[in-house]
Parts: C-alpha cells; sequence; structure tokens
C-alpha cells in the first residue's frame, strides 16, 4: 500500500463509506507481512515512495512468485531484478498482469503506465553488451515515475560517437554511465557535465577486467569531479539513487 492509497483508506473510514474493522483488515499487513520464508517491508513505499525490490537471484521460483503476489496485492508497481524466465513463469501464474523484461532480466508490474514522468536523468551506455545493466537502471527508474534518456556504444574506443550527444549530457540533473573493459567514459562523462555522475562498472571484459573489478578500481579513481560509483552490474542500485535525485531537484515527492 503507497501513501496515496493509505491516504484513500483513511478518507474512506473518515466519510463512513468503510467501516472500522474493513480498514484494520486492509492496514494489518502493514508494517510487514511473515509469509514463513520472507518477512516483506510493506511499509517500504511509504518510507522511500517505492515497494521493496525483489532480488530473484538465489530464490526458488515459488518464493519468488509468494512474494510477488503479497506485494501485487499492496502496491501498482513491483519490480524483481536478476529474475529468469522460470522466475517470471511462475510469479506471473498469480500475477496475472506482471511482465517481463528480457534484456535486463527484471519481472515488473506497473499498473499506472499513464502516470506523470520526470525528465532530468540520461542513461549512457559504453557498449551494446552493457545494455542489461542500462536497461534495469532504466526501467528502475521509468517505474518509480522518471522518464531516463537512453544513449548508447558511445565508449571511449570511439569517442567522437559521444561528441552528438554533449548538450543533452550537459542539460541533465544527473547522469548515469554504465561501462566494462576499462570503464574510463565515466570519467569522461564526467568531464563533459556538472551534473552528478553515478558510475556503474560491468562484469564486461576479456580476463584481466576480473569481472568488472578493472572497471570498478578505474572508476573509483577517477580524476573527474562528482563522480560517484555503484557495485559492479548494480543498474538497479544507480537508477534508485538516480530517481531519488532528479526527484530532489525537481522538488517532486517519491511517495
Amino acid at each position: 500500500m503507497d501513501a496515496r492509497a493509505l491516504r484513500a483508506l483513511l478518507n474512506e473510514i473518515a466519510k463512513g463509506e468503510r467501516d472500522v474493522e474493513s480498514g484494520l483488515a486492509a492496514l494489518r499487513a502493514l508494517p510487514f507481512e511473515d509469509i514463513g520464508f520472507a518477512t516483506i517491508d510493506h511499509h517500504r513505499s511509504l518510507r522511500w515512495g517505492f515497494p521493496e525490490v525483489i532480488f530473484c537471484a538465489g530464490k526458488t521460483e515459488e518464493q519468488v512468485a509468494g512474494i510477488a503476489e503479497r506485494l501485487a496485492a499492496h502496491s501498482p508497481r513491483l519490480l524483481g531484478t536478476r529474475a529468469g524466465e522460470a522466475h517470471y513463469a511462475a510469479a506471473q501464474a498469480r500475477v496475472p498482469d506482471l511482465q517481463y523484461h528480457r534484456l535486463a532480466r527484471c519481472l515488473y508490474l506497473d499498473r499506472e503506465p499513464d502516470r506523470p514522468r520526470q525528465d532530468g536523468v540520461v542513461v549512457v551506455a559504453a557498449g551494446t553488451s552493457d545494455a542489461p545493466v542500462l536497461e534495469e537502471a532504466a526501467l528502475t527508474l521509468e517505474l518509480m515515475g522518471h522518464r531516463p534518456i537512453r544513449i548508447q556504444d558511445v565508449g571511449v574506443a570511439g569517442l567522437h560517437r559521444l561528441a552528438p550527444h554533449v548538450g543533452t549530457l550537459q542539460t541533465a540533473n544527473v547522469v548515469i554511465v554504465v561501462a566494462g573493459m576499462e570503464g574510463a567514459l565515466a570519467s569522461v562523462v564526467g568531464g563533459l557535465t556538472s551534473a552528478p555522475v553515478i558510475a556503474v562498472p560491468t562484469s564486461v571484459g576479456y580476463g584481466a577486467s576480473f569481472g568488472g573489478l578493472a572497471a570498478l578500481l578505474a572508476m573509483l579513481n577517477s580524476c573527474a569531479t562528482g563522480v560517484a560509483v555503484v557495485n559492479i552490474d548494480n543498474g538497479y542500485g544507480a537508477g534508485h539513487m538516480a530517481a531519488a535525485i532528479n526527484s530532489r531537484i525537481n522538488g517532486v515527492s517519491e511517495a
């Protein structure tokens, strides 16, 4: 139950349109719900403006389905990251309007697709191989009420490809840069814009990239100011952080 739903429920009780007992039943699962194998935080959307996100990797199909079913009963939006096809099939059997983004490896629910979205976030990927992480970040932003601009395949091996997008970068409120290999694109973008840059190292690269560690260390040692770094392949974390920054700049509450 998000803030709007809670307000609506309380207004219904105040106006006598709903009796206290049915209101109590609706609130019984707050602030959390114990379903045996998981304790679901239904207050997350009230505190953060977005419901608890399911990290599907390591969970069984039935566990993901059970969590998704309970979250969908309380919120019009839902996100599950690192979800496989089997996770989605099991969850969709319980939540029929659930959707799956294969490239982002995410299952998601959006029952308010036409709600207003905020501009101001740009998501940049160095290479096509970085697209799954870019799409995880972009999907997170879209579900959280933002309209990200995507710029793809503009890595430093062909830096002239980035030049046509400099104007877009310079008008952004926040920029996410997704890059593997040596991770140099984050420093380049950081030197072109005054907006905060959230760098996401990816596990893309040959052996000496050490599964993204080389890009992570390069981004942490960036000579550009205003560059912060999230963990390897953490598109969701970058998207959530960018949403929080953009909402503060736009003066919009996530709730």
